[in-house]
C-alpha cells in the first residue's frame, strides 16, 4: 500500500476568543460595589512543528479539517475564562506552508519554510479573549456597562508541500538502475523490477563511505522527457530534488530495452531539470554511466564521458550488479557533500527560524489597507483593525463610542486624511460603515476630488499601511 504523500491541502481553524464578562460586584455592605467582570480566555492556535521522525505527510491524506480549543467566557467576581489549548501538527522536516486562495485553492503566499528540527509556525491563530468591564474603567467612566465579545479564530485553509531533505539525489530515466544503486550502497530496500516506473515513491537511504563520512541518498522516481510539464510520473517528484545538494544523473549505457541512446537520455534529463527550474542546471552533478560492465558498451560510456566532462561535471563509469566503481564512487560523493555542506553552513546557517515565522505572522496580521471603493466610500481592512470592529458589542453605545476613542489612539484618522479621506465620507469595515468626521480632514467638495492616493506607506501603531485609489 502506498502511504508516501508529499502534498496537501486541510483547512486550519484556531479556537474562538471567550467573551469578557459585564458584572459588578454585589454582596451585603457593599451596596456600590464596582465593576468585577472576568476576561474571556483566549482561543488555541493551530500550529505547525517540524519532527524529525515523519518522512510523510500521510497523516493528512484523509483528514483535512483540524480545529484548536476554544477559549472559556469570562465571568464575575473578577473570573478569567481558560485559554483554549494549542492543536500541533507535525510534519515531516522540508515542509514548506502556504495560503491558499479560499476559491481556487491556489497558493497565495509562503507562511514558513520547516527545514530545522522542531520547527514551528502558528498556521491558525487562535481568537483573543474579550475584556471584561474592569478595564475601561476610567476616571470619567466610574461604571462601565459593556465588555468585549470574544474573537471568532482564523479559519482557512493551507497547502502542505514536503521536500525530502537528502544531500544526493539520483536522477535519470526509468529502468536505469537508480533503485539497484540506492539498495547496493545502503540499507534501503526498494522496490527492484526490470520494467519502467517500478519505482513510485521516492527512497531514502544512508550511504556511509569507508572514511566514516556518510550522506542520504534520494532515489527519485524516473523521469522523461516532458516531466517538467507534468507528463509521466517525475513531475510530483520534482520539488525532492530542489533541496538536494548534489545532483547524480545516472545513464543505462546500453539503452535499456526500448534501445534508447544514452547521448540522447543524458540531454533529455539536462533540459527537463533546467526547465523546471533553472538554478538546477548549476547545481554540483555528478554523471554516472551504469551497466558499463555489458558488452559493446565501451564507445557510448566514454562518449558520455566527453561530454559530461565538456560540461564541468564529475564522471563514473559504475556497475551495480557486479560493483565496479562503487567504493570510489561513494567517497567521491560524501567528500564532496562534505564541502557543499561546509559553503552552506557559511552562507546559511541553519537554525531554528520559528521567532522569524511568528514575527511574520504578526506583521501580516497588523498590515492595514485603506482602498477607495467609489468616490466618498472607503474601505478599511487588515486582521488587526478588523479583531477591533468584531470584539465591540454594537448595541450598546458605550462599547462603539470606546471602539471610535481606539481609532483616534492607534491614528486611523490620520492615516485617512492622508488618503485623501474627507469629511462625510463613508468608511466601511467588514460590514459596518461609518461617517468620517475628523479634525483637519478637507470637507467634500463635489468639483474636486482627492486623487493623488495612489499607494504609500506609513506607520499604524508599527503597523504597515497600503492605501489603494481605484476611483
Amino acid at each position: 500500500m502506498d502511504t508516501f504523500t508529499d502534498l496537501c491541502h486541510i483547512n486550519v481553524k484556531g479556537g474562538d476568543g471567550g467573551a469578557g464578562c459585564m458584572s459588578f460586584r454585589r454582596e451585603a455592605f457593599v451596596p456600590k460595589g464596582g465593576p468585577d467582570g472576568g476576561d474571556g480566555g483566549h482561543g488555541g492556535n493551530v500550529v505547525v512543528v517540524a519532527d524529525p521522525q515523519l518522512s510523510s505527510l500521510i497523516d493528512y491524506r484523509y483528514k483535512h479539517h483540524f480545529k484548536a480549543a476554544r477559549g472559556i467566557h469570562g465571568k464575575g467576581a473578577r473570573r478569567h475564562g481558560a485559554d483554549g489549548a494549542d492543536l500541533e501538527l507535525r510534519v515531516p522536516l522540508g515542509t514548506v506552508v502556504r495560503e491558499l486562495d479560499p476559491t481556487t485553492q491556489e497558493p497565495l503566499y509562503e507562511i514558513a519554510d520547516l527545514t530545522s528540527p522542531h520547527e514551528r509556525v502558528i498556521v491558525a491563530s487562535g481568537g483573543r479573549g474579550g475584556l471584561g468591564n474592569t478595564h475601561f474603567v476610567t476616571s470619567v467612566r466610574r461604571a462601565p456597562a459593556f465588555a468585549e465579545k470574544g474573537e471568532p479564530a482564523q479559519d482557512h485553509w493551507i497547502e502542505l508541500e514536503m521536500k525530502l531533505m537528502a544531500d544526493v539525489a539520483l536522477v535519470g530515466m526509468p529502468s536505469v538502475g537508480k533503485s539497484s544503486l540506492i539498495a547496493r550502497i545502503s540499507a534501503a530496500r526498494p522496490k527492484i523490477a526490470d520494467y519502467p516506473f517500478t519505482t513510485l515513491i521516492p527512497n531514502l537511504g544512508v550511504v556511509r563511505a569507508k572514511d566514516g563520512q556518510s550522506f542520504v541518498c534520494a532515489d527519485i522516481p524516473g523521469l522523461i522527457e516532458g516531466a517538467s510539464e507534468g507528463k509521466g510520473l517525475g513531475h510530483q517528484f520534482l520539488r525532492h530534488i530542489e533541496r538536494t545538494a548534489l545532483l547524480a544523473h545516472m545513464v543505462d549505457v546500453t539503452g535499456g530495452f526500448e534501445g534508447r541512446d544514452p547521448i540522447d537520455d543524458y540531454r533529455i534529463i539536462n533540459r527537463e531539470l533546467e526547465a523546471y527550474a533553472p538554478e538546477l542546471s548549476r547545481r554540483p552533478m555528478v554523471v554516472l554511466a551504469n551497466k558499463c560492465d555489458m558488452p559493446n558498451t565501451e564507445g557510448k560510456v566514454e562518449e558520455l564521458r566527453r561530454m559530461a566532462e565538456a560540461d564541468g561535471h564529475q564522471f563514473f563509469a559504475i556497475s551495480t550488479v557486479t560493483g565496479q566503481n562503487l567504493d570510489e564512487l561513494v567517497v567521491w560523493c560524501a567528500s564532496t557533500v562534505a564541502e557543499l555542506r561546509q559553503e552552506l553552513a557559511l552562507t546559511e546557517p541553519t537554525e531554528d527560524r520559528s521567532e522569524f515565522w511568528e514575527n511574520l505572522r504578526k506583521r501580516r496580521d497588523n498590515h492595514l489597507t485603506i482602498e477607495r471603493e467609489e468616490r466618498h466610500v472607503w474601505r478599511v481592512s487588515g486582521t488587526a483593525i478588523e479583531r477591533m470592529v468584531i470584539q465591540t458589542d454594537w448595541d450598546n453605545d458605550e462599547a462603539v463610542a470606546y471602539l471610535q476613542h481606539r481609532f483616534d489612539r492607534i491614528g486611523l484618522d490620520d492615516q485617512l486624511i492622508k488618503a485623501g479621506a474627507c469629511n462625510g465620507d463613508e468608511i466601511r469595515i467588514l460590514g459596518f460603515a461609518f461617517n468620517f468626521e475628523a479634525a483637519g480632514a478637507q470637507e467634500i467638495d463635489e468639483e474636486e476630488v482627492p486623487s493623488d492616493a495612489t499607494s504609500l506607506s506609513e506607520t499604524l501603531d508599527d503597523s504597515d499601511v497600503t492605501v489603494v485609489d481605484k476611483d
